[in-house]
């Protein structure tokens, strides 16, 4: 059945590859360049991420080798908003949130898809490295890359709108095919840091807008042990950076426990103190039915990170998450996605973490 496709090109190889497989498949598609930033110098330079001008014009290009129309569409003011702004409020009150995951939720699969529908496109295509089965979001076959973890905030509505084409191939192989294809961006580098942090100075981007805010760093018997310019600037398992005038008396490394926006403190101490095996979740999407008692699965805590052993259970509007072995450095903010095997059952937003009485 042939489709009604926009591809939403970022200006890198794997949408761009994404788009020319949709149209090959016979697809009647147009290609999308989102533009997140009035200013894309604001956000960064350079051919690294998918705010620059360079982005657009690579993104242009590839799309006259496929040969679809293309356009650019304005969401700047909506990203700035859902993304933004959403990174900064969640630093200042203690959580350390995934952009890249925000972005899908409030942007791709959201602004872009509502808009999609309804200029009548049946579908979104993106370079996600992730499969869709039968409406069963899994992971890609390409370990190094599944990006299933930042699209389990996706709702079933919203992945039935969806399409991924290179879920069932590795990074590799997509580089070159792009060679084959002739587009321009195969060799292009993939980004890897915040892309609206244009140095990638992430205390730096937050002190500019947060401003300083000096509080103690304390040890957990809460003597002080440093002091901070803004306990915004920290985050769970935080090692480097810390600025700790004092040792600690066993001369191990400390690493950050805790972070109290409304003390404005930040607690260290050592590493095991890291670990728990107790999360609670809000805001849970389920991809299927909600479990109806205690369901054994996995979890992933963090984009491509460990998995663990675990079984989950709805409590009232949360998910309770019960490691078969203690997890470490697990944030507040974070996603905490459920899996059978390489199936998403859903996601939640990491709201507290213990660790139990052992």
């Amino acid at each position: 059945m042939t489709l009604r496709v926009l591809a939403a090109m970022s200006g890198g190889v794997d949408s761009a590859v994404a788009a020319a497989r949709a149209a090959e498949a016979g697809h009647d598609v147009t290609g999308v360049h989102m533009a997140l930033s009035s200013n894309p110098q604001s956000y960064r330079t350079g051919a690294r991420g998918c705010c620059t001008l360079e982005d657009s014009r690579d993104a242009r290009r590839a799309a006259d080798v496929i040969g679809i129309p293309f356009y650019v569409w304005d969401l700047a003011e909506r990203f700035h908003r859902d993304v933004v702004e959403d990174f900064v409020s969640e630093y200042a009150a203690g959580r350390t949130p995934n952009p890249c995951l925000r972005c899908n939720e409030k942007i791709k699969f959201a602004a872009l898809l509502d808009r999609a529908l309804a200029l009548g496109f049946d579908a979104v295509c993106t370079g996600h490295y992730a499969r869709l089965d039968g409406g069963v979001l899994r992971r890609g076959v390409d370990a190094g890359k599944d990006q299933s973890y930042v699209l389990a905030v996706c709702t079933p509505e919203q992945l039935a709108h969806a399409m991924f084409p290179l879920g069932d191939t590795t990074k590799a192989d997509i580089r070159a095919e792009a060679q084959r294809r002739g587009l321009q961006v195969a060799d292009k580098p993939d980004s890897h840091d915040i892309c609206f942090i244009a140095d990638g100075d992430t205390r730096g981007f937050l002190a500019e807008r947060l401003g300083s805010a000096p509080g103690p760093i304390v040890d957990q018997d809460g003597n002080t042990v440093g002091e901070h310019e803004g306990a915004y600037a920290y985050t769970v398992g935080q090692r480097k950076g810390l600025r700790i005038g004092t040792p600690a008396p066993d001369g191990r490394p400390r690493y950050v426990l805790d972070i109290s926006p409304v003390t404005n403190t930040v607690t260290v101490g050592p590493r095991e103190a890291l670990d728990v095996d107790e999360i609670v979740g809000e805001r849970p999407i389920w991809l299927s039915e909600p479990p109806t008692g205690p369901l054994p699965c996995q979890v992933q805590l963090r984009a491509h990170g460990e998995v663990h052993d675990c079984v989950a259970e709805t409590v009232d509007d949360t998910v309770r998450i019960t490691l078969t072995h203690p997890a470490r450095g697990v944030a507040a903010g974070q996603a905490a996605v459920l899996y059978d095997g390489d199936r998403v059952l859903g996601s939640s937003t990491i709201a507290t973490t213990a660790r139990a009485a052992v």
